[in-house]
């Protein structure tokens, strides 16, 4: 029996891929995946060990905290965080954080939800100015703006108080919400809002009871920002919030290093550590659908 060779047509580039080109590329993926893992591992040992140290210690005394800084407490009792609570008034601070960071939200998800869908869905002068505007004030820096909003709260009467440090958290949080909702309510559909207008529904209307719940993606992303930075927010309460009575807790936090009379009470600061980010990470858990799914819905519009 004779052997016939056929030849490739011309023109037609056959390329098979050899079994030590597979070898190569699958062991290049494996070397790139257990370097990423490498590193992930690395990165949560590093954010989880301090978090895991900050609550142990938070049980200790100061003689346990200095004798046995990587061991278990002898007993684990809750004393460190009444004492924190009560002595150190965290609990004022708690409070006042309460209601500053509550206040400030509602206010910039309101006023942030409105100039977005006026940006993004109306046509008027000065419309690319305004929101371009509120994208410069995302890299103008807090600290640059510190000493003005010294002077206009001192001026205003607000200086040391809860609601001049309301207004200074929706002024700092606004351009974000914006920027965030802007991309939302653009992405509507036009026939929604034609529909309402035709039923009889007047612009507050149509906003409030169609397009915003339709935006509540976005607006559950945003708000959960807002509270993650307005919470941890530092550089504002301090500069600002100057009557000791009004404290929120990243300022009596601070008090513990700076106070002579809280220095050698490190079982209870902390404890306070602890009830400080407690909020922030049920927040997190509870809400971390819905951040994740929320994100990338709004920036693929």
């Amino acid at each position: 029996m004779s052997a016939v060779e056929t030849a490739p047509a011309e023109g037609v580039a056959t390329t098979t891929p050899t079994r030590h080109e597979g070898r190569r590329g699958g062991g290049g993926d494996r070397v790139v995946a257990t370097i990423t893992h490498t590193v992930l591992a690395i990165w949560c040992i590093l954010v989880i060990a301090p978090m895991l140290w900050t609550v142990l210690s938070s049980f200790k005394s100061n003689e346990e905290i200095f004798g046995a800084p990587f061991g278990l407490p002898s007993s684990w009792s809750f004393d460190n965080y009444v004492d924190a609570w009560t002595e150190a008034s965290i609990g004022d601070a708690f409070l006042n954080t309460v209601i500053v960071v509550g206040a400030a939200l509602v206010l910039v998800m309101l006023l942030g939800a409105m100039c977005a869908y006026v940006l993004g869905r109306f046509q008027f002068p000065g419309r690319r100015g305004i929101y371009y505007l509120m994208l410069a004030g995302l890299t103008f820096p807090v600290f640059l703006a510190i000493v003005p909003l010294f002077f206009v709260l001192d001026n205003m009467g607000l200086r040391g108080t809860l609601p001049g440090l309301i207004l200074t958290y929706v002024a700092f949080a606004l351009p974000f919400t914006v920027f965030f909702l802007y991309s939302f309510f653009r992405g509507l559909p036009e026939d929604i809002s034609e529909a309402a207008a035709i039923d009889g529904a007047g612009e507050w209307r149509t906003f409030f009871q169609v397009m915003l719940p339709m935006a509540r993606p976005g607006m559950a992303s945003v708000a959960i920002f807002n509270f993650l930075g307005l919470w941890n927010q530092f550089l504002l309460p301090v500069a600002l919030n100057t009557n000791q009575d009004n404290w929120v807790l990243s300022q009596r936090l601070a008090s513990f290093v700076s106070s002579a009379g809280y220095a050698s009470q490190f079982d209870q600061m902390f404890a306070a550590v602890v009830i400080t980010i407690v909020p922030v990470l049920v927040v997190y858990v509870l809400f971390q659908r819905q951040l994740q799914g929320s994100v990338s819905q709004g920036t693929m519009k």
